[in-house]
């Protein structure tokens, strides 16, 4: 083999390095605990010994169910270094949820903390959960039935286990957001995962002085963005083991946060902060926003009041990424940027062909970022392929947008959100973009509800500001229907205190479609 031969790298191998280039360095961050590189590179090999000795073989997969920790980070990390592929859940979902999802994966072995511990001990005594060979438990008492996570760890030799780890290794499940009916399992490689760090590292203008805060939960692919960037460029992860406004505001002062990932309603209750004006921010230096789109007031004040680069980033995490750097913030401010290198993407007409410059289409991308599919299921990832004229396939968003001349890419709104009204489509973040600019609007989402006449038409659901008078729903629905187009116009507006969302902060539109599906009956 000669000297340009050299393995393809991949996270684990980066660790190691890491906790022999700079061993006193700061590596993970959780309340008052620390690990240095030394000390997480030791610790995540414990962790890989340990799921070998409990008979986890390469290739078997470790279900993930707590909320963050620095536990939760070494069983993640250590995990890939044996070869096993992770599967982190959501503890938000359902106990059927959970239950669909381990058995979805395969998962062997599970490993809880707390109450998440007596779920699952649920789950198996109504015969929901089979197979396991092994349970690991997080503040719970070690049992006949689970491990104790901590004395299990210290009995683990801290020596590099004797596992191959090859870039086509799988490294995780993760399991998409949805609500209703089994979510799919979404395939990274270890190869791919570092393409990830890699790429998002330079994207996100990571350093290798960065300090990075993981405020959400780690199950999501936001935080295994921030966590992959971080160890590529060898910075400090910092776990809070939940979010709060003033939480995340402490978090920066104490330990000179420089970079994190958020979604729009974290920067919402931020701005919302008493006295936040007067923190000590300054040691911000870029920080990411994805998850669902950022309004463009929201993202002005964001980046004003934060005093730093601001990034969006468009993508999934089956792949695809575009992000607006900072020097095209103002100029493109309503826009998700463009392609990071490497990333290519195309629209596409609801005929699978390419759209024109100028037409809307479905948001299709390719490039190395891209998921390995989707986990037992040929069909789904079949239905999120878009084959070109050449015979490439592009991943499917499912997501409407446009280009503008430069090549800025910008979200009109999720395909299946799309009301047909008439045989017209309406795109609901158009009429939303308009409501947002009246100041009684705080939040809103338009969504299409059964019409006889019409089939389907729009109804917006309506959080207050709660500063002034509110107008009636019949004047907030006239003042919109006045500045829509005439095929746009609502058929109503109905109050709310909230709207639903997901973990990242994505409004759960069938769920407001579902609620309302009669709402023209009982008018």
């Amino acid at each position: 083999m000669g000297w340009y031969d050299v393995p393809r790298p991949i996270v684990p191998d980066l660790i190691v390095q890491h906790g022999r280039n700079q061993a006193s360095k700061p590596a993970l961050l959780c309340g008052e605990r620390r690990w240095t590189w030394a000390g997480f590179d030791a610790a995540t090999n414990q962790v890989a010994n340990g799921l070998l000795q409990l008979g986890l073989a390469p290739g078997a997969r470790l279900a993930v169910l707590m909320q963050n920790s620095a536990e939760m980070a070494l069983l993640l990390f250590g995990a890939g270094k044996a070869g096993v592929c992770v599967v982190p859940l959501n503890t938000a979902v359902s106990d059927a949820a959970v239950a669909a999802m381990v058995r979805d994966s395969g998962a062997s072995a599970i490993a809880a903390a707390g109450e998440h511990c007596q779920r699952v001990d649920a789950l198996l005594a109504a015969g929901q959960l089979a197979g396991m060979k092994a349970r690991l438990g997080v503040d719970v008492s070690a049992t006949g039935h689970w491990t104790d996570f901590s004395p299990w760890l210290e009995r683990q030799s801290a020596a590099a286990p004797a596992v191959k780890v090859d870039p086509a290794t799988e490294c995780n499940v993760i399991y998409s957001s949805g609500t209703t009916g089994l979510p799919k399992g979404i395939v990274h490689t270890h190869g791919c995962r570092y393409d990830w760090g890699t790429d998002l590292a330079i994207a996100l203008r990571y350093r290798s002085d960065c300090v990075t805060v993981c405020s959400l939960g780690l199950y999501s692919n936001i935080s295994w963005v921030a966590m992959l960037s971080t160890i590529v460029v060898g910075g400090t992860i910092v776990v809070l083991p939940a979010f709060s406004a003033e939480s995340l505001i402490d978090a920066i002062e104490r330990h000179g946060v420089t970079h994190g990932g958020f979604v729009p309603v974290q920067f919402q209750r931020v701005l919302e902060l008493p006295g936040i004006a007067t923190r000590n921010l300054s040691s911000l230096q870029a920080i990411m926003c994805c998850g669902s789109p950022l309004p463009p007031p929201l993202k002005r004040a964001t980046r004003d009041t934060l005093a730093c680069e601001l990034i969006e980033l468009y993508g999934l995490t089956e792949g695809i990424i575009t992000t607006l750097a900072p020097e095209d913030f103002d100029a493109h401010i309503e826009s998700v940027g463009k392609p990071i290198p490497g990333q290519q993407l195309k629209l596409v007409r609801d005929d699978d062909v390419e759209a024109a410059p100028g037409e809307l289409g479905e948001i299709c991308g390719y490039g190395r970022l891209v998921m390995e599919g989707y986990h037992q299921r040929a069909d789904a990832t079949e239905e999120a392929t878009w084959v070109d004229t050449q015979g490439r396939r592009w991943l499917r968003t499912g997501d409407i947008g446009r280009l503008d001349d430069d090549g800025f890419l910008y979200i009109v709104d999720r395909k299946k959100d799309m009301i047909l009204s008439g045989s017209q489509n309406i795109y609901p973040a158009d009429i939303e973009a308009v409501m947002r600019d009246h100041p009684a609007v705080a939040d809103v989402a338009v969504v299409g509800v059964p019409s006889e006449r019409w089939g389907e038409t729009p109804l917006a659901l309506v959080v207050a500001a709660g500063a002034g008078d509110t107008p009636d729903t019949g004047s907030l629905v006239e003042w919109t229907n006045q500045r829509v187009g005439k095929q746009q116009r609502l058929a109503g507006a109905v109050y709310v205190t909230d709207l639903p969302r997901n973990p990242n902060g994505k409004i759960l539109k069938r769920e407001l479609r579902r609620q309302y599906a009669d709402w023209e009956k009982a008018r």
